[in-house]
């Protein structure tokens, strides 16, 4: 099963921003204790703060992967483009977000992505991204 993790902006900060909130844990670090918790899974990454890169990622995997984990960052809430390019491909797409957007500033409330995505997994910190792994071996 071949999987990618893509996050988006600001992401390639975590463990050193607002780690009252994401935590203090760089993201490199965690994907490593991902890829040994899940040895079976072909698993990659992408990250990147342009949102045409992240269209881009989209468009060259979505064709190919079985899933594609999704933290659109700030670009959840405001991207039409984001969104159009998950509803454009044909593998199956999961929101991951590492906080409760529910329990934030209001407009992080709303993802434009939700709608055209297999689920959403948010709150429970960068283990989201494990959440959402799991939730493939059913």
């Amino acid at each position: 099963m071949k999987v990618i993790i893509i996050n988006g902006p600001n992401l390639n900060l975590l463990g050193k921003r607002e780690v009252d909130i994401y935590g203090n844990v760089s993201f490199d670090d965690y994907y490593n204790s991902l890829r040994k918790l899940f040895p079976d899974i072909n698993l990659s990454y992408f990250q990147s703060n342009i949102e045409g890169e992240l269209i881009d990622k989209l468009h060259e995997v979505g064709f190919t992967y079985d899933y594609i984990i999704l933290n659109g960052g700030g670009y959840s809430h405001t991207s039409i483009a984001l969104s159009d390019a998950v509803s454009s491909i044909d593998c199956n797409v999961i929101e991951v977000h590492i906080s409760n957007i529910y329990s934030r500033e209001e407009y992080r409330t709303k993802s434009l992505l939700s709608k055209n995505c297999l689920g959403v997994i948010c709150g429970f910190g960068l283990d989201s991204y494990r959440l959402a792994l799991e939730s493939l071996k059913f």
